[in-house]
Protein backbone atom coordinates (compact mmCIF):
# COMPACT_ATOMS: atom_id res chain seq x y z
CA UNK A 1 0.00 0.00 0.00
CA UNK A 2 1.38 3.51 -0.96
CA UNK A 3 2.42 5.73 1.63
CA UNK A 4 0.89 9.29 1.72
CA UNK A 5 2.37 11.70 4.22
CA UNK A 6 0.50 15.48 5.35
CA UNK A 7 1.90 18.51 4.82
CA UNK A 8 1.76 18.88 8.47
CA UNK A 9 4.78 16.35 8.88
CA UNK A 10 6.82 19.33 7.40
CA UNK A 11 7.41 22.23 8.53
CA UNK A 12 9.52 25.50 8.00
CA UNK A 13 11.55 24.71 11.25
CA UNK A 14 12.89 21.55 9.56
CA UNK A 15 15.76 22.18 6.98
CA UNK A 16 16.87 19.89 3.92
CA UNK A 17 20.39 20.83 2.91
CA UNK A 18 21.62 19.64 -0.66
CA UNK A 19 25.23 19.19 -1.30
CA UNK A 20 26.30 20.41 -4.85
CA UNK A 21 29.01 20.41 -7.23
CA UNK A 22 29.03 23.66 -9.28
CA UNK A 23 28.09 21.88 -13.01
CA UNK A 24 31.58 22.20 -14.83
CA UNK A 25 33.10 20.44 -17.36
CA UNK A 26 35.51 17.78 -15.59
CA UNK A 27 34.67 18.85 -12.17
CA UNK A 28 32.09 16.77 -11.36
CA UNK A 29 31.04 12.87 -11.59
CA UNK A 30 34.64 12.38 -11.99
CA UNK A 31 34.61 8.41 -11.49
CA UNK A 32 31.89 8.04 -13.67
CA UNK A 33 33.48 10.15 -16.13
CA UNK A 34 36.34 8.01 -16.88
CA UNK A 35 33.86 5.55 -18.25
CA UNK A 36 31.76 8.30 -20.53
CA UNK A 37 33.86 10.58 -20.87
CA UNK A 38 33.28 14.45 -19.35
CA UNK A 39 31.15 15.44 -21.89
CA UNK A 40 28.37 13.13 -20.89
CA UNK A 41 29.47 12.54 -17.52
CA UNK A 42 27.84 16.62 -17.12
CA UNK A 43 25.12 16.11 -19.04
CA UNK A 44 23.94 13.32 -16.74
CA UNK A 45 24.92 15.14 -13.56
CA UNK A 46 22.39 18.54 -14.91
CA UNK A 47 19.79 16.28 -15.19
CA UNK A 48 20.46 14.53 -11.73
CA UNK A 49 20.28 17.78 -10.37
CA UNK A 50 17.21 19.05 -12.74
CA UNK A 51 15.79 16.03 -10.59
CA UNK A 52 16.75 17.06 -7.33
CA UNK A 53 15.04 20.04 -7.86
CA UNK A 54 11.74 18.83 -8.84
CA UNK A 55 11.70 16.19 -6.14
CA UNK A 56 12.51 18.82 -3.62
CA UNK A 57 11.02 21.87 -4.30
CA UNK A 58 7.35 21.11 -3.16
CA UNK A 59 8.32 20.57 0.36
CA UNK A 60 6.96 22.84 3.00
CA UNK A 61 10.44 23.24 4.39
CA UNK A 62 13.74 25.62 4.39
CA UNK A 63 16.30 24.19 1.37
CA UNK A 64 19.55 25.25 1.36
CA UNK A 65 21.38 24.32 -1.84
CA UNK A 66 25.18 24.13 -0.64
CA UNK A 67 27.68 24.45 -3.57
CA UNK A 68 31.43 23.09 -3.69
CA UNK A 69 33.04 26.18 -4.80
CA UNK A 70 30.61 29.35 -5.70
CA UNK A 71 27.30 30.51 -5.96
CA UNK A 72 26.01 30.97 -9.44
CA UNK A 73 23.24 33.58 -10.19
CA UNK A 74 21.95 32.35 -13.32
CA UNK A 75 21.13 28.89 -12.07
CA UNK A 76 18.24 26.23 -11.86
CA UNK A 77 17.39 26.48 -8.39
CA UNK A 78 14.63 29.55 -7.64
CA UNK A 79 15.63 32.17 -5.25
CA UNK A 80 12.35 32.03 -3.61
CA UNK A 81 12.66 28.45 -2.82
CA UNK A 82 16.08 28.25 -2.50
CA UNK A 83 18.76 29.34 0.09
CA UNK A 84 22.14 29.34 -1.48
CA UNK A 85 24.92 28.63 0.47
CA UNK A 86 28.54 27.75 -0.65
CA UNK A 87 30.29 24.99 1.55
CA UNK A 88 33.57 25.61 3.61
CA UNK A 89 35.96 23.28 5.57
CA UNK A 90 39.33 21.38 4.44
CA UNK A 91 37.10 18.28 3.28
CA UNK A 92 33.82 16.48 2.82
CA UNK A 93 33.15 15.21 7.02
CA UNK A 94 34.02 19.41 8.18
CA UNK A 95 31.88 20.81 4.67
CA UNK A 96 28.96 18.38 6.08
CA UNK A 97 29.35 19.71 9.80
CA UNK A 98 29.81 23.19 8.94
CA UNK A 99 26.52 23.05 7.40
CA UNK A 100 24.83 21.24 9.75
CA UNK A 101 26.32 23.34 12.98
CA UNK A 102 25.16 26.92 10.91
CA UNK A 103 21.63 25.28 9.92
CA UNK A 104 21.05 24.68 13.88
CA UNK A 105 22.40 28.09 14.99
CA UNK A 106 19.58 29.51 12.41
CA UNK A 107 17.52 28.21 14.87
CA UNK A 108 16.29 24.79 12.95
CA UNK A 109 15.18 21.77 14.81
CA UNK A 110 15.37 19.00 11.92
CA UNK A 111 17.77 19.32 10.05
CA UNK A 112 18.77 16.17 7.10
CA UNK A 113 21.73 16.73 4.20
CA UNK A 114 21.27 14.78 1.08
CA UNK A 115 23.70 14.98 -2.29
CA UNK A 116 22.25 15.36 -5.45
CA UNK A 117 23.00 11.90 -7.65
CA UNK A 118 20.23 10.84 -6.43
CA UNK A 119 18.03 9.53 -9.33
CA UNK A 120 16.08 7.26 -6.76
CA UNK A 121 15.68 9.33 -4.05
CA UNK A 122 11.49 11.06 -3.72
CA UNK A 123 9.71 13.48 -2.33
CA UNK A 124 7.97 11.06 0.68
CA UNK A 125 11.20 9.45 1.04
CA UNK A 126 12.26 12.83 2.60
CA UNK A 127 8.39 13.23 4.36
CA UNK A 128 9.30 10.06 5.77
CA UNK A 129 12.85 10.80 6.93
CA UNK A 130 11.57 13.99 8.18
CA UNK A 131 8.44 12.27 10.24
CA UNK A 132 10.85 9.51 11.73
CA UNK A 133 13.01 12.37 13.49
CA UNK A 134 9.64 13.23 15.18
CA UNK A 135 10.52 9.69 17.11
CA UNK A 136 14.40 9.36 16.55
CA UNK A 137 17.15 11.78 17.13
CA UNK A 138 18.73 10.57 14.00
CA UNK A 139 17.98 9.47 10.47
CA UNK A 140 20.23 7.50 7.98
CA UNK A 141 19.49 6.31 4.49
CA UNK A 142 22.05 3.78 3.91
CA UNK A 143 23.67 3.24 0.08
CA UNK A 144 24.11 0.55 -1.77
CA UNK A 145 28.16 1.19 -1.70
CA UNK A 146 28.74 1.69 1.88
CA UNK A 147 28.02 4.78 2.01
CA UNK A 148 24.92 6.78 2.33
CA UNK A 149 22.58 8.64 0.90
CA UNK A 150 20.37 10.72 3.54
CA UNK A 151 21.68 11.65 6.83
CA UNK A 152 19.31 13.68 9.18
CA UNK A 153 19.27 14.83 13.16
CA UNK A 154 17.69 16.80 15.82
CA UNK A 155 20.91 16.97 18.04
CA UNK A 156 24.30 18.09 16.26
CA UNK A 157 26.53 15.61 16.70
CA UNK A 158 30.17 16.37 14.91
CA UNK A 159 31.53 13.04 15.83
CA UNK A 160 29.55 11.58 12.59
CA UNK A 161 31.79 13.90 10.27
CA UNK A 162 35.17 12.63 11.76
CA UNK A 163 37.61 10.05 11.06
CA UNK A 164 35.83 8.55 7.55
CA UNK A 165 37.12 7.67 4.50
CA UNK A 166 35.08 9.84 2.52
CA UNK A 167 33.88 7.93 -0.94
CA UNK A 168 35.28 4.81 0.62
CA UNK A 169 32.72 1.81 1.47
CA UNK A 170 33.53 2.00 5.00
CA UNK A 171 31.52 5.30 5.97
CA UNK A 172 28.22 3.84 6.58
CA UNK A 173 29.74 1.23 9.01
CA UNK A 174 31.65 3.91 10.62
CA UNK A 175 28.70 5.81 10.84
CA UNK A 176 26.74 2.86 12.22
CA UNK A 177 29.26 2.16 14.48
CA UNK A 178 29.47 6.43 16.09
CA UNK A 179 25.14 5.71 16.17
CA UNK A 180 25.27 2.66 18.23
CA UNK A 181 24.19 4.22 21.47
CA UNK A 182 22.42 6.72 19.95
CA UNK A 183 18.28 6.80 18.89
CA UNK A 184 18.42 6.35 15.10
CA UNK A 185 16.67 4.75 12.45
CA UNK A 186 17.99 3.34 9.04
CA UNK A 187 15.69 4.01 5.43
CA UNK A 188 15.32 1.71 2.68
CA UNK A 189 18.98 1.36 0.89
CA UNK A 190 19.26 3.19 -2.59
CA UNK A 191 21.65 3.71 -5.23
CA UNK A 192 23.20 6.58 -5.73
CA UNK A 193 25.38 6.95 -8.54
CA UNK A 194 29.23 7.32 -8.77
CA UNK A 195 29.87 4.75 -11.36
CA UNK A 196 29.05 3.51 -15.43
CA UNK A 197 27.92 0.22 -13.49
CA UNK A 198 25.01 2.41 -11.20
CA UNK A 199 23.47 3.52 -14.48
CA UNK A 200 23.69 1.05 -17.88
CA UNK A 201 20.48 -0.79 -16.44
CA UNK A 202 18.47 2.39 -15.84
CA UNK A 203 16.37 2.94 -18.78
CA UNK A 204 16.42 6.84 -18.69
CA UNK A 205 20.04 6.92 -18.59
CA UNK A 206 20.47 5.28 -22.12
CA UNK A 207 20.02 8.28 -24.03
CA UNK A 208 22.63 9.70 -22.60
CA UNK A 209 25.00 6.62 -23.41
CA UNK A 210 24.11 6.78 -27.14
CA UNK A 211 27.23 7.35 -29.58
Amino acid sequence: MAKHFKDTMTHPTDLLLIFTRNPELGKCKTRLAATVGDEIALDIYKFLLNHTKNFTKGLNISKWVCYSDNIWENDIWDNFIYDKKVQYGDELGQRMANAFMDGFEAGHKKIIIIGSDMYDLTENDLKEAFNSLHHHDYVIGPAIDGGYYLLGMKVFNPTLFENKNWGMDTVLEATLHDLKDENYIMLAPKNDIDYFEDIKDIEIFRTFLKN
